[in-house]
């Protein structure tokens, strides 16, 4: 690792330490974060010429609050205020990351996901606080100009100080729904830096708050299913495209470029979550991942126990995406017909519209079918539906091999 990507590990995993012992002790969570933000670059700024300094989170609380002092003082209205603030942080406590830090950076986890905030803002703001990005790196990664997520985290902030949100654990009745929804963030998180080939520090950055979580909840079975289905899906990255970027299909991958390590990881974390906790549906995705990942070739992959297993993520959560993944599952065992009829039987669903995948689902079956026409009309209905520019080009090459096989 370089000494300049050294330091911005460093800054972001201490961010949500500096930013929770900030909130806890102060209140006033937009000020702080703001304060965070501003010590975050003081540091970019000094570390690199002057060293680390010997306790780096200590550094960090005390420049933020400094910075959060100057904020309060400068705000009559704020003045009794100011006294308390004006107290020195200690720094007995080190750099190490206390139980107390581990506690406060899930209740910012939580504070970031309030209800309040629609998914957009909460993806956004928890890539701020809990994950120390910037603004411009967080509009960059996903693909908003750069003052429209200035004004979007700044709505966030606003919406959750209106909401009188306090800095503790949600109501044991708002838990599960308030743990969900993390959940849910840390996963639209990863699918955006996976699914774009060229936003793989997103996809990181989910993994990294995601074992964040894992060691706050370790007993909780969805938390360990969602890292392990991270891990397991991540664990393919190298493979998934060619050296100019063009997407390769999974059955088609050089599988000794996946991730030995991180597949070894993510099975022995669904394995342990399946036969301890509760079922959910991040751990029958994982044990789906975990199945594929195993498999030496796309020929020896297990399909019926991967359609047992949609069987019963189904039953948690009827997702599209879900049905038409079982639809191709049931026909590597049944034949691509019936995955098609199954397709067929699902196309008429609201949420499907129009829906690239679709079509994607219907030219891969049609072409295992033998039906070369039909399946270049589908290849080519899902590259005009498509937004993401390397599934584009990757369906359009898809066509044209089919193309050339038909002789047009």
């Amino acid at each position: 690792m370089s000494t300049s990507a050294g330091f911005e590990h460093l800054m972001r995993e201490l961010a949500p330490q500096v930013l929770g012992a900030l909130v806890r002790r102060y209140g006033h969570f937009d000020a702080c974060e703001d304060a965070v933000q501003e010590a975050l670059l003081a540091a970019s700024q000094q570390w690199p010429r002057d060293g680390v300094p010997d306790q780096p989170r200590a550094w960090l609380i005390t420049v933020a609050s400094r910075r959060l002092t100057d904020h309060l003082r400068s705000e009559e209205a704020r003045r009794r205020r100011e006294e308390t603030v004006a107290l020195e942080v200690p720094m007995t406590d080190g750099d190490s990351g206390t139980p107390q830090d581990a506690d406060d950076s899930l209740l910012l986890l939580f504070l970031c996901c309030h209800p309040s905030l629609n998914r957009a803002a909460q993806i956004a703001l928890t890539l701020r606080a809990v994950g120390g990005l910037t603004t411009d790196e967080i509009a960059r990664a996903l693909l908003v100009p750069e003052e429209t997520m200035r004004k979007r985290i700044t709505r966030a902030k606003q919406a959750v100080r209106a909401s009188g949100a306090l800095f503790r654990p949600p109501p044991a009745a708002e838990l599960p729904a308030r743990l969900a929804a993390v959940l849910q963030v840390l996963y639209l998180i990863f699918n955006e830096g996976y699914t774009s080939i060229d936003r793989v520090d997103l996809a990181e950055e989910a993994i990294r708050l995601s074992r964040l979580t894992y060691r706050l909840l370790p007993d909780h079975g969805e938390v360990a299913g969602l890292l392990a289905l991270m891990l397991l899906t991540h664990a393919r990255r190298a493979a998934r495209t060619t050296a100019s970027g063009d997407l390769i299909r999974l059955d088609e991958q050089d599988r000794t470029r996946w991730d030995a390590d991180a597949i070894a990881e993510g099975t022995a974390l669904v394995t342990a979550a399946m036969t301890r906790t509760a079922l959910g549906p991040y751990q029958v995705q994982a044990a789906i991942a975990a199945l594929h990942d195993e498999a030496v070739t796309a020929e020896t992959t297990d399909w019926p126990q991967i359609v047992a297993l949609y069987d019963l993520l189904i039953r948690f959560d009827d997702t599209p995406v879900a049905l038409l993944n079982r639809a191709v599952a049931v026909a590597m065992v049944q034949g691509p017909r019936a995955g098609l009829t199954l397709i067929d039987s699902v196309a008429d669903d609201p949420r499907l519209t129009n829906h690239h995948r679709v079509a994607v689902a219907r030219a891969h079956l049609l072409e295992l079918a033998g039906d070369l026409p039909q399946a270049l009309e589908a290849y080519l209905i899902a590259a005009r539906r498509t937004t993401s520019l390397p599934e584009q080009r990757y369906l359009n090459t898809r066509a044209a091999r089919l193309r050339n096989n038909l002789g047009r």
